[in-house]
This record gives structure tokens, sequence and C-alpha cells, in this order.
């Protein structure tokens, strides 16, 4: 069964990882006016599972779509891989906001929608005269999620965010890498994703809320705090001990052993979580005597013996076959497992399995976390071409063919990304 893509429909053909049902979402409207990640991430989590999700895009297009090579057709086409990993099951509409015609349109859009998220400079919107206090006035229950850097007041109140500058500015860089290379940004923009997530679980508490009040709620959600959030257990350490926390590289600065470790054929990694966990750790190695080594018995020993405990181990893992030894490890309910590479990771048969990589057509990216057993979510369509939907969204909204013609004359309605 295939029904129209994009819109809460079943897609039970022709590809992997697709939708099953119309989502446990399904209904929810959301217009999105996100650009680059944390936004898009979030409203890509909510597309996932049946909310129609309209992605209304500046004039020049949402930025990323230019963050390449690799592109898909091109850079008027689908666009980079950046801008296709997070905008699927979306409609897009590019729409000149900077034309009081184009915000008149936005709040036609606006109208039966629950939920809008922004991540403009925070002042923007309310310079337009369509900030929260005008919104919520005209549109009670309608949920205004702000994305931003920093949120609008404070010392550093509305001032720009970048994923890696937050990393730096919240301490995530400083407990990244070790003493050797100094702080290390994360591999993985991992402040945008993070506002992601909690952005999308702040508006599925705001709806939850809405059934009970029936009113909406504005949500200020920022890179800073959200980073802030992630330092477990660095802070908590600082809370107790008030010492600075350091960079352990692989090495967990409360558990061991907790590392990486080479082997013959690929690099592991092994935790043994409490003491027990390392008795069973050396008999499988057939280091028992290590267990009773007064430098290793508890784990408070093994921390601050930490560099010969893993001394011993290198020598002990180094000629093993680390894919069939993590195998068996993990098997024998040992927590351990290959270091592996993208590549390796996204083509696993586990990943097939659960259905984390999804394809549809010439589409392929990752899947939904998310697994839900009656209304399971998914790929619904792939991500849009700049402008694709504009004028089915509008005529959606009851613009008439007259109406959209003017607009589209005046520049208001874009459907070719200006460069």
């Amino acid at each position: 069964m295939t029904e129209e893509p994009g819109r809460g429909g079943l897609l039970r053909e022709g590809g992997k990882g697709l939708a099953r049902s119309p989502g446990a979402l399904a209904g929810l409207k959301v217009i999105d006016l996100t650009r680059v990640l944390g936004g898009p991430y979030c409203t890509m989590i909510l597309s996932d599972h049946g909310a129609e999700v309209v992605k209304i895009e500046p004039p020049q297009g949402d930025e990323v779509r230019d963050w390449g090579p690799p592109f898909h057709e091109g850079r008027d086409g689908h666009g980079a891989s950046y801008f296709i990993g997070v905008n699927r099951n979306k409609r897009s509409l590019g729409l000149d906001l900077g034309k009081p015609a184009g915000r008149e349109v936005l709040l036609r859009l606006l109208d039966g929608a629950d939920v809008l998220i922004e991540n403009y400079k925070p002042g923007s919107m309310e310079k337009w005269g369509i900030g929260y206090e005008v919104l919520h006035e005209r549109f009670p229950r309608l949920i205004h999620c702000r994305v931003s850097g920093f949120g609008a007041t404070g010392p550093l109140g509305g001032l720009p965010g970048y994923d890696a500058i937050l990393q730096a500015m919240t301490g995530l860089m400083s407990v990244n890498g070790d003493q050797s290379t100094g702080p290390m940004r994360m591999g993985t923009a991992l402040v945008d994703m993070t506002t992601g997530l909690y952005s999308a679980v702040a508006i599925l508490m705001a709806l939850r809320e809405r059934e009970i009040s029936g009113e909406g709620q504005y949500l200020d959600m920022t890179l800073h705090d959200c980073a802030m959030s992630l330092l477990h257990p660095q802070a908590p350490n600082y809370f107790l001990n008030d010492r600075r926390p350091v960079a352990t590289g692989n090495p967990h600065p409360n558990l061991s052993p907790y590392a990486k470790f080479r082997t013959a054929t690929c690099e592991i990694f092994v935790a043994a979580g409490n003491d027990a966990a390392f008795r069973k750790f050396c008999a499988f190695l057939g280091l028992d005597s290590l267990a009773d080594d007064p430098r290793f018995r508890t784990n408070g020993d093994r921390i601050t013996n930490n560099a010969a405990l893993n001394a011993i181990l290198d020598d002990r893992l180094a000629q093993e076959d680390g894919h069939a030894l993590t195998d068996r490890m993990i098997r024998s309910g040992l927590p351990a497992g290959p270091v592996l590479f993208v590549d390796e990771a996204v083509n696993s048969p586990h990943a097939a399995h659960r259905e984390m990589v999804t394809e549809l057509g010439w589409y392929r990216g990752l899947g939904t976390p998310i697994k839900m057993s009656r209304t399971p979510g998914g790929t619904r369509s792939a991500p849009p071409v700049f402008g694709e939907h504009g004028e089915a969204i509008l005529r959606e909204h009851g613009f008439s063919e007259s109406e959209i013609d003017g607009l589209r004359q005046q520049g208001v309605l874009v459907e070719q990304r200006r460069r």
C-alpha cells in the first residue's frame, strides 16, 4: 500500500525503513522556519512519526544545501548531503519573510498549526511584528519554539551560536581528547543535534500540557543550555570534589577498565562496570590473578592504577582477533565491541536488522531510532528540492490562483533559489 508521501501516508513498498503507519504524531501541523541542523533535526524527528512539516525556506534556501560535496543532482537539486541527512518527510516552500506580504502568508499558514519552530536571531521575529506575544494573541494554542545560541537575555543574549563554539564555551571540548591532544571538538555536531532532540522533547511536553490548559506556550531552547546539560559525569565530579575535570581520552574518568585496546585485527573497546564484571573479565582472558592484585581489587584501586592495568591488558590483547574476541565476550555478558568505521557500522547486519539505514528511491539515510509497536514511524518522502511544494501548500491554505500568481510576481513566493 502506497499513499501520498510526506502527508502522513503509508509507504510499504520499494525501500527500507519506511513508515508502516500514519505515525504517533499524525494530524500534527508544524511550520518550520529553521535552517542548518538543530531545528531541522528536531522537525525530522517529528515528521518521521507523522507530523506534517512545512519547511519555509528563505529566498536563498537553507544554506546547508550548499555544504558539500557530496551533492545529489547538483546545487539546484536536492542539495548537499548535509541537507539531505536531516530533511526527509518535509515539504518545501520558498518564501520571502522580509516582505510584509510574505509575513501575511506566514500568518495564514499558521492558522490551524500546532507548532512554529524557528531559529532566527533573537529579536528578528519581534522586529517583523510577529514575535511570540503577537502570535499568542492571534493563535493562543500555538506552541512557539525558538532555537538560538544563547537566548535573548543575559550577558551573551542575542549573540549567534555555533556548534563548535558552544562545545568550546561549555566545557565539552575540554573533556574530549587527552593530555597529548588538548581540548578537541567532538567529531559530530553533538550540540546542534542534542538541541534538536531537546526541542522535540520540549514540543511534546508542551503539546501534553496544552491538553490540560488549552494554551500553547513559548519554548526557549539554546545551544548553550543543551550543551552544558551533557557534562556528565564531569560536572557532578567537579561539584563533589571541586577539581577541574580533565580530558582522559578513551578511558572513563570514573570506571576502569573502560578503554580502547589494540588487537591483531582491529581496535576494540571493553567496559567492566563493577568489581564482579572485572573478575569475570579477568577469568575470561585467563588473567585470574589480576582480580586479586591489590592494585586492582576495587574500581577505586583500578582508577588509581589505571595506567598499569591498561599496560597489562594491552599486552594480553595484542595477538587476539578483535572481532572474534569481542563477539565471544559480549555473548558471555562482558560489554565489548570492535571499533568500527562509519562505513562498517552502517553496513553491519544488526544495523540492517534494526532498519537504521533507510532507503526510498535515490534517497539513503539513517533510520529513526524510535521504534513504536503500534505506530511505527519512518521514511515517507525524500528530502525536498527547494520550493518543491510551494504552490500546492498555498493552494491547500486557501490561496486562489490569482493570489498565488501575485505572490510569485512580487517575489514573495520563491521557486528558484536566489544566489
